[in-house]
């Protein structure tokens, strides 16, 4: 995912989730900058590298603005309840 350095600085970046797989991680954090928010999945790469250091890293991991926790935390919930699965019968075109 790439950084913009134009965005506003929101304060220092905390820990939204962890023990996440590199897919859940991205995915996740794509549904968060969609929401508006600037998040960052992190130890992706690591992880995908070498199956044995997830454990010890504790998976990939999304982090995001101090700001925005409270936020990003409603969005993680809705994603977790299924609120942006796609139906069966869902048509791209």
């Amino acid at each position: 995912m790439q950084i913009n350095d134009d965005q506003p600085y929101l304060g220092d970046m905390v820990l939204l989730v962890g023990n996440l797989t590199p897919t859940e991680a991205h995915i996740l954090c794509s549904c968060l900058v969609a929401a508006g928010i600037q998040a960052r999945a992190g130890d992706t790469d690591t992880v995908q590298a070498n199956d044995l250091w997830a454990i010890a890293l504790g998976g990939a991991k999304i982090r995001v603005p101090e700001t925005q926790l409270t936020e990003a935390q409603a969005v993680l919930q809705a994603f977790k309840d299924g609120a942006f699965a796609l139906d069966d019968d869902f048509d791209p075109s």
